[in-house]
């Protein structure tokens, strides 16, 4: 095993995970720590960087580069969008210094006026688009629809290697809310496949989603289906309307290929919703999307 030259961070809203890479980009270590930015007193960030993730990863004197929610203005030090369309060099010349740690970077977000000129951002998603085509190369040719499914789920235009543009859909924090604060609360997982592509089948084209989403109470009050069954149902249902209708507000046009790219689970049900509906998806590691994409920038940024 070679030795490490970088530390790479994904500091979240809940979370961070850290790794410390060598000259190839291989992962040397990793580690996850439990302080994600919504649990930091202002100006904490930065102690915890220095008293923590480095020696909890031996990398005390290591270059670092970090994405997400840690550049915005929860975290350690504002890293201002960069405007979409973008690309890999562009958003290299967008990296942050925080103040005091010369050998650290942080990388902004990217931002567009939205479907709807409305305006949409995101941070940290960027960081594994960039790391998807870094590690699929012939990726940076032609049109290509990525979707990243989550609490935000982003739904974004790769072009020649471009981040043309991008929607988010809150399709798994309506999850959560309407399963823990509606009539629709449910304690029983959502793993009954049956009960979920009912769901994605109720969602249609996922247009009138407020009248739809009563069903999945109605089926079991007036039709007689098990209560067990309605997270499950409303999964179908919400991520069913979300790749129904999302897509469209991206324009018109075909594209090569269509790919999901994160959590393993996430992506098989946005792949059986997908698939439901005639697509053909492939699906990628979003961490590992995330590392190759950290020591990209990070490679950018040493010749800009």
């Amino acid at each position: 095993m070679m030795a490490a030259t970088l530390l790479a961070c994904d500091w979240g809203t809940t979370n961070l995970r850290a790794w410390t890479l060598d000259a190839s980009g291989a992962v040397v270590a990793g580690r996850e720590f439990p302080f994600g930015v919504s649990k930091l007193a202002p100006g904490e960030a930065q102690r915890r960087f220095a008293d923590d993730v480095r020696p909890g990863l031996g990398a005390d004197t290591l270059p670092a580069i970090l994405c997400g929610m840690v550049g915005s203005n929860l975290g350690w030090r504002l890293a201002p969008y960069a405007d979409c369309p973008v690309n890999l060099a562009d958003l290299a010349t967008h990296l942050v210094q925080p103040s005091g740690a010369p050998d650290v970077r942080i990388i902004p977000g990217v931002r567009s006026l939205g479907f709807n000129g409305q305006g949409d951002v995101m941070r940290g998603e960027e960081t594994q688009l960039f790391g998807w085509l870094a590690a699929h190369p012939e990726r940076a040719r032609g049109r290509h629809l990525v979707c990243h499914p989550g609490t935000h789920t982003k739904w974004m235009v790769v072009e020649d290697g471009r981040l043309t543009a991008f929607v988010t859909a809150m399709t798994g924090e309506l999850f959560a809310v309407l399963g823990a604060h509606s009539v629709l609360r449910s304690d029983v997982p959502p793993d009954d496949l049956d009960a979920f592509d009912q769901g994605v089948a109720s969602a249609g084209d996922g247009g009138g989603l407020a009248a739809r989403l009563f069903t999945a109470r109605a089926r079991v009050v007036g039709l007689g289906a098990s209560a067990d069954s309605t997270s499950s149902y409303l999964s179908g249902l919400l991520i069913g309307a979300d790749v129904a209708a999302t897509p469209g507000l991206l324009g018109t046009g075909t594209f090569d290929s269509m790919a999901l790219l994160g959590d393993a689970r996430l992506c098989g049900l946005y792949d059986r919703a997908l698939r439901a509906r005639g697509h053909a998806t492939e699906t990628f590691d979003g961490e590992t999307a995330a590392v190759a994409g950290l020591f990209a920038l990070h490679n950018m940024g040493q010749r800009t």
